[in-house]
């Protein structure tokens, strides 16, 4: 391949492995473990997405909600999601991940057919809570299985395919509320919204057969029909750190509370995930439906472009990243945006039209997320037990804050405006671009303590002796 086209295939797939075997290696493993970990992750989001777009589309009413009983919602979706978030992490070290995850996901397929039938609010509250804690088992044990099977220059692409995969669960929500809203409305005798939580359900459970049969566990001790011997092996020793399961003990915690890492990147996604409030908490649609003038198929549809915009800019920015190797400037990118979008929306004599380039603006928050635990996984690299905890831990932190966060800044009461939830945001960035330059300035000092000629991988980077800020070599 001409050296041109070699550097245009790096930039837009991250690093090209210089062998056939393990070309072909990175071919399967691309299609196996992305098809599902792309699919299940579509599925929570659009379980998460339905719950907004049905609020909007007359659950509220028929279910006679008052007052803040929608961020309630969310918020005891939240609870269970923090209190299953590092347990379920944790079970990746004892349970097969190909078993956890599709019997995870089973229960939350189940529980979405269940949110059709409530009679009342205090049953979503419940079914909700529980699947918060079914549904935590997805995205930070991706992150960790996506760091056991990919090297730091594939790494953060992936993350961003896989983080783009909730996005489009997201987009699509609106697209299939809009559908079944119109279709299906009243067949049956149930109210769109309330088939628009079957139809999920049944998109769920085959996709969970799917990870049944075909996701491969972690490289050390996986056994797929589709990988060879010579492919299992490359597979643990291309990564060059370890990947291998240990037995749990209290030398893990001390591990983890003596360095840094916990501490920083737990922070740094507790603060910067709150970048995703415009989006998270539907504030585009809420806005919509409290002026009024929009159909209940437009309140639906043009929230959507939030979540465009957020694709974008997530798998522009992981394939910068990987070609780079630097990570913070993807925040910086993001944080940026988000004032930017605050700013126009917290001038209230702004344009419509104004706003809505806002709203769209603020999905670049959605950038921030795979780089940001892409970031994790390439600190945490050289133990495999830390990388579980942080990964998880950050999770939990921003969920920690997610739980009240909305209730506080962005109550459904505040539509349209959401004045106090604009202020948030502007502070929010701020506070993310000064814990992004924390995290960089401790992972700099821990390189430059490092000894040798080798990285923190233990292991040059192909094919240059320069170093790269942020990268493997230093």
């Amino acid at each position: 391949m001409p050296p041109s086209l070699q550097n245009i295939g790096q930039f837009i797939w991250g690093e090209i492995p210089s062998s056939k075997v393990e070309r072909r290696l990175l071919l399967k493993i691309d299609w196996f473990i992305l098809s599902y970990c792309c699919l299940m992750y579509f599925t929570n989001y659009l379980d998460r997405a339905n719950v907004n777009n049905a609020y909007v589309s007359g659950m509220k009413q028929e279910l006679n909600m008052q007052g803040n009983d929608f961020n309630k919602i969310n918020t005891i979706f939240t609870c269970g999601y923090i209190i299953g978030m590092i347990p379920n992490n944790l079970m990746l070290q004892i349970a097969p991940a190909r078993i956890w995850f599709p019997l995870m996901q089973i229960v939350w397929g189940v529980l979405t057919f269940c949110s059709s039938a409530v009679q009342n609010v205090q049953q979503l509250y419940a079914i909700r809570f529980f699947q918060g804690m079914s549904e935590a088992s997805t995205f930070v044990g991706t992150h960790y299985i996506l760091g056991s099977w990919y090297k730091p220059g594939e790494l953060g692409k992936r993350s961003g395919i896989f983080t783009s995969s909730g996005l489009a669960g997201t987009l699509f929500s609106g697209v299939l509320q809009a559908a079944v809203y119109q279709h299906l409305g009243g067949v049956g005798g149930r109210s769109g919204w309330r088939w628009l939580f079957i139809m999920d359900g049944i998109i769920t459970l085959p996709i969970a057969l799917y990870g049944f049969l075909v996701f491969p566990d972690i490289p050390a001790t996986t056994k797929t029909f589709y990988l060879t011997e010579e492919e299992r092996l490359l597979s643990y020793d291309r990564l060059e750190h370890d990947v291998v399961r240990h037995p749990l003990s209290w030398d893990l915690a001390k591990r983890v509370l003596r360095r840094w890492r916990w501490y920083g990147c737990s922070l740094l996604f507790a603060i910067s995930g709150e970048t995703e409030s415009f989006g998270s908490n539907n504030l585009m649609g809420q806005w919509l439906s409290a002026i009024g003038g929009y159909s209940i198929e437009q309140v639906d549809y043009y929230p959507s472009g939030v979540t465009a915009f957020g694709i974008v800019s997530t798998l522009v920015c992981a394939t910068w990243t990987d070609y780079t190797r630097v990570r913070w400037p993807v925040l910086v990118y993001m944080c940026f945006c988000c004032t930017i979008a605050a700013i126009c929306i917290l001038i209230w004599s702004s344009p419509t039209g104004v706003k809505f380039f806002a709203y769209y603006l603020a999905g670049a928050a959605y950038s921030g997320q795979a780089t940001t635990f892409a970031w994790a996984n390439q600190i945490c690299a050289d133990d495999n037990q830390e990388r579980v905890i942080v990964l998880a831990s950050m999770n939990m932190w921003n969920n920690a804050v997610n739980a009240w966060w909305p209730l506080l800044f962005y109550p459904a009461t505040d539509a349209p405006r959401f004045k106090k939830g604009m202020i948030a945001m502007i502070c929010t960035c701020a506070a993310t671009l000064g814990v992004t330059w924390l995290v960089w300035f401790l992972e700099r000092r821990e390189l430059r303590r490092s000894v040798g000629t080798k990285d923190k991988f233990g292991v040059k980077e192909r094919g240059s002796n320069t170093p790269k800020e942020g990268g493997k070599e230093k």
